[in-house]
């Protein structure tokens, strides 16, 4: 999408604006037309693909400092194992490398709003300039296209905000299970806890939510730490770990 585009939506959500006949405000949408896979994920949480296959997708979300990326990236690459992070804006004006790099490495890159707020606090043209200042954030720092992937903050969504997301152009993506290794070893978890959440949750088409970073005054990165370990035990238990870019029918481990 052009940044003229965005600039002009960016602006327009941000006001009053018009309304439909009900009183909701009306956004222009930005990416999706009548051939856009996405749509088909229109109107859902999406906290697991559609499948009956033995299938999982690992996605990062990026919100915080950039720790524990470069490990992430490696062991991906090692064990040749894809994943899907969802950036916020703030985060790719403050590490455009690392966002650059996710990028680089080939992984799907999802916006996870701007500055990661409640988004029941906003209205929904606030709601609206999160969504698009983020898209236009990541992709200046990443050069790439973004997946039509959106991240509620929190994992807090209502019908209502799913569909202002939709109107977008966005599909909300969430998780089956947050593995909760943010919380760090100060907030009681461990390598070991992180693996057994993920494990606990695994059935078909399951959507494992990590994190790189860390909040301030955590004292490690126990999902990068975790990574190694969790696939070993992903697949041991007859799991392949997919593409979640699979249910647009792009390529890489379709679900």
């Amino acid at each position: 999408m052009p940044a003229a585009l965005v600039t002009a939506v960016l602006a327009a959500g941000t006001t009053a604006g018009p309304a439909t006949g009900q009183g909701r405000p009306v956004f222009a949408p930005v990416r999706a037309d009548a051939a856009d896979p996405a749509r088909a994920l229109y109107g859902s949480e999406n906290r697991t693909m559609c499948t009956q296959r033995h299938v999982v997708a690992l996605t990062f979300n990026a919100a915080w400092h950039d720790e524990g990326i470069d490990a992430v990236l490696n062991e991906l690459h090692r064990r040749g194992v894809p994943a899907t992070f969802f950036l916020t804006g703030d985060f790719a004006e403050r590490h455009p490398g690392a966002a650059r790099s996710l990028a680089a490495a080939g992984h799907g890159i999802g916006n996870h709003s701007h500055s990661h707020p409640h988004f029941a606090s906003l209205t929904p043209g606030e709601r609206a300039a999160e969504v698009l200042k983020a898209d236009r954030a990541i992709r200046s720092a990443t050069g790439v296209e973004p997946l039509p992937f959106f991240r509620f903050p929190y994992g807090d969504t209502t019908p209502q905000q799913i569909a202002e997301v939709n109107a977008l152009g966005f599909a909300d993506i969430e998780f089956t299970t947050d593995t909760k290794g943010y919380l760090g070893t100060a907030g009681g978890m461990s390598v070991q806890k992180v693996v057994q959440r993920a494990l606990d949750a695994l059935r078909p088409g399951a959507i494992v939510q990590m994190h790189v970073g860390m909040p301030d005054g955590q004292d490690s990165v126990l999902d990068a730490q975790a990574l190694p370990v969790l696939i070993d035990a992903v697949h041991a238990r007859g799991y392949e770990i997919v593409d979640l870019r699979g249910i647009l029918g792009a390529s890489g481990g379709r679900p």
